[in-house]
């Protein structure tokens, strides 16, 4: 369970559970990315995560109760999985890069995901959200496109294309 904060300020309570930017980027790989291993945490982190970075922040937010741990046994790969508390982070990530969006300077491929989740508003936070729960709480899944095949398809198709030279 979360240790007390602070004081009784929602606000104050919230920054303690996730307010450091490493926190914040871990959550959003694992939602945004579906990263559920270390390794792929690491080796997907676009900001470079260090490993002894990471491996702090995946206990603190396992221990705020923001992930859980799944052990796959001797010699598998553990998985971390969203917990209800941070899949009800969704509008507060849509926020965040909506802000960044309109006041710092970001990339076409990178801003993508946060223009498409800006424009389908609290229906869209709420589609993805419920696919989070299947995902990662074992919710049962709905009929119909998924939210994370749209953002996963919004940002491939904002990365460069590759050039071929003709003869």
């Amino acid at each position: 369970m979360a240790e007390p904060a602070r004081s009784g300020c929602p606000i104050n309570a919230a920054v303690e559970a996730f307010g450091d930017s490493w926190s914040l980027l871990v959550l959003r790989d694992i939602m945004f990315g579906t990263r559920r291993h270390f390794r792929e945490l690491l080796a997907g982190s676009e900001e470079g995560i260090a490993s002894n970075i990471l491996s702090d922040r995946l206990k603190r937010l396992v221990k705020a109760g923001l992930l859980t741990r799944e052990d796959a046994g001797p010699g598998k790969r553990a998985a971390y999985s969203l917990t209800e508390a941070s899949i009800q982070l969704v509008p507060v990530f849509a926020h965040l890069g909506s802000w960044g969006l309109r006041h710092r300077p970001t990339t076409e491929r990178l801003r993508v995901r946060a223009e498409l989740l800006a424009e389908g508003r609290p229906e869209l936070w709420a589609e993805f959200m419920a696919e989070l729960r299947v995902v990662h709480l074992g919710a049962p899944a709905k009929e119909g496109p998924s939210v994370l095949d749209r953002l996963a398809a919004a940002y491939e198709a904002a990365l460069p294309k590759p050039t071929g030279h003709s003869s």
